[in-house]
């Protein structure tokens, strides 16, 4: 990440009276507007977005003081920020790696995402006193398909970004870097929930933690915190809308014969009927057994594809009675 000189940029001192400095950038605005500049819009753009940058930082008496107490110590905050940034949230025993962003995209360079974004927007509610709501967050929660089936709550522990308690996003304390959060303006808190997953539950879908995500400003309430649900392919069953399909392994007699056979389901196995003369790989239904419809009445279907299986090591007399069978079968003595 490349430091930014901003004084450089708006060509003025570092001691420069804040009217200076909005001269300075009102003059260059106007030079390098891509509107102003028609033979070569993408180069006027790059510096019009160079200039705003700068100013956006330099105009704001409390992005300054951070921008100069950074300093030469810019690029260890970054080290710290960049390290603060990932992380690793458990739920049930397993471990997932997140990486939350910096916030929305400001069109800036990563130098300014990295220690401006977002924190000028607080500053300036907190001087205006406008309660604003906190940021919505989300994430993802890795189930099974039994507990997409079975529903019920689910231990989760996650890090979430929040605004740093020491010095309220700022990022710094009198002249020198916030030594909790080191600049950034944000700290993770660590939070446990007791999430309550919805029988049936999709994947992709959201789960809604309500006043879980970003803190509000000025009294302003908590955003929410959005779970997106991924699923993992069970071993058995594989899932289609709300049907539930399984293999199921059966003897060619029990095809040609008929029978029962016991088939598992994901609330036990259950009794199923082989009517006799069955086709290999024919599917019969279970109806009912498939996944629970989310905020609907009954179920699914389940349904069970049977896979004939050959019998092996035969003996000379079994042998003898397919060879008998084969003959009668085609009308030979």
């Amino acid at each position: 990440m490349q430091y930014k000189d901003y004084y450089a940029i708006l060509g003025v001192t570092k001691n420069a009276p804040e009217k200076d400095v909005k001269s300075a950038y009102r003059k260059l605005a106007r030079r390098w507007h891509p509107d102003a500049n028609p033979k070569n819009p993408k180069e006027a753009e790059e510096k019009f977005k160079e200039i705003s940058e700068a100013y956006e930082v330099l105009g704001d008496p409390e992005k300054r003081k951070k921008y100069d107490v950074l300093g030469p110590n810019w690029q260890q905050a970054a080290q710290q920020a960049e390290q603060q940034r990932r992380y690793r949230t458990t739920g049930d025993g397993q471990e997932f790696d997140f990486d939350f962003g910096e916030g929305g995209p400001s069109g800036f360079s990563d130098f300014f995402d990295m220690f401006f974004s977002g924190v000028g927007r607080r500053q300036t509610t907190q001087r205006s006193g406008i309660a604003r709501r906190g940021q919505d967050l989300e994430t993802t929660i890795e189930l099974n398909l039994r507990d997409a089936y079975q529903g019920g709550t689910k231990a989760v522990s996650l890090q979430i970004e929040d605004v740093c308690p020491r010095c309220h996003g700022t990022g710094t304390e009198g002249r020198h870097l916030c030594p909790q959060c080191h600049g950034t303006g944000r700290i993770l808190t660590n939070k446990h929930f007791e999430v309550t997953i919805p029988k049936g539950i999709r994947e992709g879908q959201r789960i809604r933690l309500a006043g879980q995500g970003g803190a509000g400003s000025n009294g302003g309430p908590n955003g929410d915190l959005h779970l997106i649900v991924q699923l993992h392919d069970d071993p058995t069953f594989k899932r289609k809308g709300d049907d539930l399909y399984v293999d199921l392994p059966v003897s060619i007699y029990d095809l040609v014969l008929g029978g029962e056979v016991d088939v598992p389901t994901l609330s036990g196995e259950v009794a199923m009927t082989i009517p006799a003369g069955t086709q290999n790989n024919r599917l019969l239904r279970l109806h009912g057994r498939g996944m629970p419809q989310v905020k609907g009445k009954g179920s699914g279907d389940q349904y069970v594809r049977l896979i004939g299986q050959l019998p092996q090591d035969l003996s000379d007399k079994e042998k003898k009675l397919f060879r008998e069978l084969s003959n009668l079968r085609n009308g030979k003595p």
